[in-house]
């Protein structure tokens, strides 16, 4: 048993070098590549908060209970965005 492990062993190691060595580029690339989705996804989703208008907005109160009293479900809410009721202050 040993015996035909030990000829199978010898026989695939002139393939073992490369394939680690591909197989270890493949994986940091795996890693570069989902560090940069990531990043492009959060940066993403920052710029859409970033463009929330309701803490410029007049009618905001900045209070936890009732932030808007015009829109108080969708007060600082994606949905907040394009609000026909923003009146800056």
């Amino acid at each position: 048993m040993f015996q035909l492990l030990y000829s199978l062993t010898r026989a695939i190691e002139p393939f073992l070098v490369p394939i680690c060595f591909v197989s270890a580029w493949v994986l940091v690339m795996l890693l570069g590549w989902s560090l940069f989705s990531a990043i492009a996804s959060a940066t993403t989703n920052a710029k859409r908060m970033h463009q929330i208008p309701c803490a410029y907005c007049v009618f905001f109160t900045n209070d936890p209970r009732l932030k808007c009293p015009v829109h108080p479900t969708r007060a600082m809410s994606e949905e907040a965005i394009d609000c026909g009721d923003f009146r800056e202050g």
